[in-house]
């Protein structure tokens, strides 16, 4: 039971949650760039949020499945194809034994990353509590890196082999009606939003300023690690040595040269930069879907406001969740482990 890598795409990592508890060991978080995407497709086809996807980047892989499995695709739109007829993002779908899927270039304005999840989950051995892949470190995930030709990768559940079977369960899943509420859904915001970081009131009035009105664009230099951002240089009133402390998804930090890094999934586990501003975790996906080249500016947010909009979030996976329902009983009826 297992998917073969016919293509490895451009960067097809698996990812999780992320391997939180182990910064003090100097270990990065690593995770899903985009968690409200890897979510929802987890949700889909009946897993808990925690389990790996397979994060694709920009380009995507061609995977044969050498056995039945539901799975779904969620975040960027890379034109899937199943057996050469296109499939949707964003529903539970059936796979046969020798099926094969491909996934193309991201549909330019849909993001930059898709994320693929099977019923069960994949088989991969944890690290320190995670399956995410850390390239850096060549740990996690397949082998410690991203895919390449010829991978297997195992399905820890199975699905029967009995063709009636499938098909009725494939009439099943795509007879659900599924509605995604608008904090699911990809809608890029003109300015992501941001509350002021732990240094902000040591930056000048004018480098605050900058931050909030300017037009910045991702630098062709970044990666999952962080966003470097091209535009007018920060600067503190009085710079100073600041000890390392603990670095977080999203938060804007700004080495000596006053240009401004935006942390992503594969941040370090500590800094030493000033961090000017957060960017407020509901706008995360937003940015993670972003490419070099992309513009990028930020506006100002309310603590309230941004707690508001997490809770709003939880709501609207709640909601899918219900929706699911009968979908996630025939599934965990008829799907076996390995």
């Amino acid at each position: 039971m297992s998917i073969r890598v016919l293509k490895p795409g451009l960067l097809s990592t698996f990812q999780d949650a992320g391997r939180t508890g182990s910064q003090h060991l100097g270990v990065q978080v690593s995770g899903a760039m985009d968690p409200r995407a890897h979510r929802l497709a987890n949700l889909l086809v009946g897993n808990e949020a925690d389990l790996a996807t397979l994060e694709i980047t920009m380009l995507g892989p061609t995977l044969q499945f050498e056995a039945p499995a539901c799975f779904a695709i969620a975040g960027a739109d890379m034109q899937a194809m199943l057996n050469d007829s296109p499939v949707p993002n964003h529903r539970p779908l059936v796979a046969r034994a020798g099926d094969v899927l491909t996934l193309g270039p991201a549909t330019p304005g849909s993001g930059v990353r898709a994320y693929l999840a099977v019923h069960g989950g994949y088989e991969l051995a944890p690290v320190l509590a995670s399956t995410s892949t850390d390239i850096r470190g060549a740990f996690g995930g397949h082998a410690g890196r991203a895919l390449t030709k010829n991978d297997l990768i195992g399905l820890r559940y199975a699905l029967p082999d009995s063709e009636d079977d499938l098909s009725d369960l494939a009439q099943t899943l795509w007879q659900v009606r599924i509605y995604l509420p608008a904090a699911l859904a990809l809608r890029p915001r003109s300015r992501l939003r941001v509350l002021p970081g732990v240094h902000w009131d040591e930056f000048t009035a004018e480098s605050q300023r900058e931050l909030l009105e300017a037009e910045y664009r991702i630098s062709t230099q970044s990666d999952r690690m962080g966003y470097r951002l091209e535009g007018p240089k920060l600067s503190m009133t009085t710079p100073r040595q600041i000890l390392s402390e603990a670095a977080s998804f999203g938060t804007i930090q700004v080495p000596s040269g006053g240009e401004a890094i935006v942390l992503m999934a594969d941040r370090q586990s500590t800094g030493g930069y000033p961090k000017i501003a957060q960017v407020i975790s509901v706008d995360l996906p937003d940015l993670a879907q972003r490419r070099p080249g992309q513009p990028v500016c930020f506006a100002p947010v309310e603590l309230d406001e941004a707690q508001q909009l997490d809770s709003e979030l939880e709501d609207a996976f709640e909601q899918v969740h219900e929706v699911l329902a009968a979908a996630r009983t025939v599934l965990e009826s008829i799907a076996k482990p390995k």
